[in-house]
């Protein structure tokens, strides 16, 4: 599967972005979908996932801040990110992997990821 992310920018602290990624291949609906990011200078992190049947799996992190969502039908993932940090600031990658690998955070357990898109926060 090919990933394509999008909706990065510049907010405000408090404020609220929305990251899209686009899929393309077959069987996206059988895919778990996730997103990480990366922070300069540290290494990439997950921030959560969600199952072919809408199961979602949180970093602690951002509980309660973000959402992730799933539209099957448009290959579509979507990452709704409200309160936002400044220690939220990263290059955000959306990623695939197989149903084995629900529940698993490690970059190596995502087979597929897009290009990444720029989330800046300021203070």
């Amino acid at each position: 599967v090919q990933l394509q992310a999008s909706g990065g920018g510049l907010v405000q602290a408090g404020g609220s972005l929305r990251l899209s990624c686009a899929a393309s291949g077959r069987a996206f609906s059988s895919y778990i979908m996730g997103w990480f990011r990366q922070a300069p200078g540290k290494e990439r992190e997950f921030v959560v996932s969600v199952s072919w049947t809408d199961r979602t799996y949180y970093a602690d992190s951002v509980k309660g801040r973000f959402t992730i969502s799933r539209d099957n039908a448009k290959n579509t993932v979507y990452l709704q990110m409200n309160s936002l940090k400044p220690e939220d600031t990263a290059i955000y990658y959306c990623a695939a992997t197989g149903p084995a690998g629900w529940g698993k955070s490690g970059v190596s357990d995502f087979g597929s990821w897009g290009q990444g898109t720029q989330v800046t926060v300021s203070s």
